[in-house]
């Protein structure tokens, strides 16, 4: 038997839209947190109109649910609230003072006007734990300015690794097809949360959490960032190859593509006995990988010659089994139908609180053996929660809920 979520009993304030923020206080949810997600009455998050596609109804009509919105939303409840007005902003702090965490997306400086900001709240809350998560962070010349995912994968650097190299057919500098920089900023904030509860824990205090999308993107430069550190040299765009292994990379099998992986020399040894060309491993030029690296361009189109010659299938039933790393190029339906995935439980299907009909989700990756991530609510309809959450959090009867809502305050 399972215990509750790890983060049970704690409660967060989320002033989040778009992508970066709701993936943080998503995660917070799924491990057990109370996400109260405040939205503006009549909009909500922005990406609540990010369609199509849109969720389909049960009579297979759209919704006004887009699969965007869906993405980042689970295990949260929708208050709506205008916070432009003081009754909004007072109602806004007699919340916050029933959560222990708040995460705000704001352009740098926006939430003063509220009352908001984190020194207008540290005194009054001082165990609160204010998490601030902007394109460019709360410092340096660029902090007023808007950030995007986009805007941080090119100006990290992430960009300039990522595309075809100079001189081949399409070679551009090249996003992911994911919003990276927001996913990995969104995953800071949640290890950035744990470390302040853990820190409150121990002393009593909040405190204030900022994140940027360019810190988050530059931070992951990983050992492309390292490599030139060491050497002053900005790497080059090298497609699908790695800088510092070969091979590993995409090749083209005669039906379909495949990734080759081959992480040492004795992978790579198995690699040429099952291509039937163990003179490729006997040759001085490519026996070790520092080798190949240096001659990646004579090895690898012979490599190409030789994969593409046969089915992908061919290859794949015979380097696995012998150890050679190696995998197919899944498109989302191959994904989703993978025995892998399917045996890992990676697509769940919740029930919409408002609609009634199943919502399709991609789970959590975190597999626990005490606390595991819990499913308890399907993306909120706008508003969805409103009455609930001020009759449970403020004691508000529903006299007092229906006037403010008649101010247009909720």
């Amino acid at each position: 038997m399972t215990s509750a979520p790890p983060l049970t009993g704690l409660r967060v304030f989320d002033l989040t839209r778009i992508l970066a923020g709701p993936t943080c206080t998503q995660i917070l949810g799924d491990l057990g947190a109370d996400v109260i997600k405040i939205e503006r009455a009549g909009a909500g998050d922005d990406t609540r109109k990010f369609g199509p596609p849109w969720l389909k109804g049960a009579d297979g009509a759209d919704t006004v649910e887009s699969a965007y919105f869906l993405s980042a939303n689970r295990n949260k409840r929708s208050v709506t609230l205008d916070l432009a007005k003081p009754e909004g902003q007072e109602l806004a702090r007699r919340l916050i003072a029933q959560c222990d965490i708040l995460v705000e997306n704001f352009k740098v400086g926006d939430l003063k006007k509220y009352g908001l900001a984190y020194e207008q709240l540290k005194e009054q809350f001082p165990k609160l734990i204010y998490c601030s998560i902007t394109g460019f962070g709360q410092t340096g010349p660029y902090a007023p300015r808007a950030g995007y995912d986009y805007l941080a994968q090119g100006m990290g650097g992430f960009m300039s690794l990522n595309g075809q190299p100079e001189g081949a057919p399409g070679a551009e500098p090249l996003k992911a097809g994911i919003a990276v920089a927001d996913i990995t900023t969104g995953l800071y904030g949640v290890i950035s949360i744990l470390a302040a509860l853990r820190h409150r824990d121990a002393s009593g205090q909040g405190q204030r959490i900022d994140l940027a999308l360019l810190d988050t993107q530059i931070s992951w430069l990983a050992n492309e960032g390292s490599n030139y550190l060491v050497t002053g040299q900005a790497p080059r765009r090298l497609g699908n190859a790695h800088p510092n292994i070969v091979p590993y990379q995409v090749f083209s099998a005669a039906d379909g593509y495949l990734i080759l992986a081959v992480g040492n020399d004795s992978q790579y040894r198995k690699f040429c006995e099952i291509a039937g060309r163990p003179d490729l491993a006997e040759d001085s030029r490519f026996a070790t990988n520092p080798g190949r690296v240096r001659n990646r361009e004579a090895l690898v189109p012979t490599l190409r010659e030789i994969i593409a010659a046969k089915p992908r299938d061919y290859w794949l039933e015979r380097l696995e089994p012998a150890g050679v790393p190696s995998g197919p190029v899944n498109t989302l339906d191959q994904v989703f139908a993978d025995p892998q995935v399917i045996a890992r439980g990676m697509r769940i299907e919740l029930t919409h609180g408002h609609h009634k009909i199943p919502v399709p989700s991609v789970a959590s990756p975190m597999k626990m053996s005490e606390t595991p991530p819990t499913y308890r609510h399907a993306p909120p309809a706008l508003g969805e929660h409103t009455d609930a959450v001020l009759r449970e959090l403020l004691n508000l009867p529903d006299s007092e809920i229906g006037a403010l809502r008649d101010r247009g305050i909720v």
